[in-house]
């Protein structure tokens, strides 16, 4: 049970919380599709549904809904609760990724693309840190991660590392774009999410670790792995 007064619970900011959740996954969609964009390298989950996209002939965005409802039935064996937060995320990235892409055209030059990629990276940093500090559940990709952690008893980075360096090795063999935005991605996400997640963190008393309002999914599984680019508290971009 919380100690915190009700006034410190992120129960008691409802509006900011539902604001915050679909900012940041709008958000999260059209960085995504900035860095799509960019032409430089995706993220790992961006990098499959970018494959899958070129196979099926869908948009990545409808690729990006797909794959997240399929992930999300994975959620049942493992017992896993989807939330609020978790329904949302299946469908509002997705439909922002695509969005997005209509709206904006391609990127030409290096210097343009380097902007869409800086821009893209440091964006998703931003609706990171909205969607998770509006504490209304995982996302499915999350999900299965923290799943897969309870049952098999293995460290989130190691279940992390292996669920992403998969759909980053099975996009690529797909045909998805891997490159220097990659890695900066990797390497960026976890500084900018976790600086992200104290600014939009509810307003009420913060523990030692992290901000008062982010959920314990957040400070457990959103670990950097990729590259092993950062230690265990460092919250990654994935969804």
């Amino acid at each position: 049970m919380s100690t915190a007064p009700p006034s410190a619970r992120p129960a008691g900011r409802l509006p900011r919380r539902l604001l915050q959740l679909y900012a940041g996954l709008a958000l999260y969609g059209a960085s995504s599709a900035l860095l799509v964009r960019a032409g430089l390298g995706l993220g790992p989950w961006d990098v499959f549904h970018q494959g899958l996209a070129e196979h099926t002939g869908w948009t990545i965005g409808t690729v990006s809904v797909a794959v997240g409802a399929l992930v999300l039935l994975l959620w049942w064996p493992l017992r896993q609760r989807p939330g609020l937060g978790t329904v949302s995320n299946v469908f509002a990235v997705g439909l922002s990724m695509d969005a997005t892409l209509a709206a904006v055209p391609d990127v030409h030059g290096v210097p343009a693309q380097a902007g869409a990629l800086a821009a893209g990276v440091v964006l998703n940093g931003v609706a990171t840190g909205l969607y998770i500090t509006a504490a209304f559940g995982p996302g499915p990709r999350d999900g299965l991660m923290t799943g897969l952690h309870r049952r098999t008893g293995r460290s989130v980075r190691l279940v992390r590392t292996g669920i992403e360096l998969t759909v980053l090795a099975a996009g690529f063999l797909l045909g998805g774009s891997v490159g220097l935005g990659t890695v900066l991605y990797a390497l960026a996400i976890g500084p900018l999410a976790q600086f992200f997640l104290r600014v939009f963190a509810l307003p009420g008393a913060a523990g030692r670790d992290r901000p008062a309002s982010v959920p314990p999914y957040a400070a457990e599984g959103r670990s950097l792995v990729i590259a092993g680019s950062g230690p265990p508290e460092r919250h990654g971009g994935g969804r």
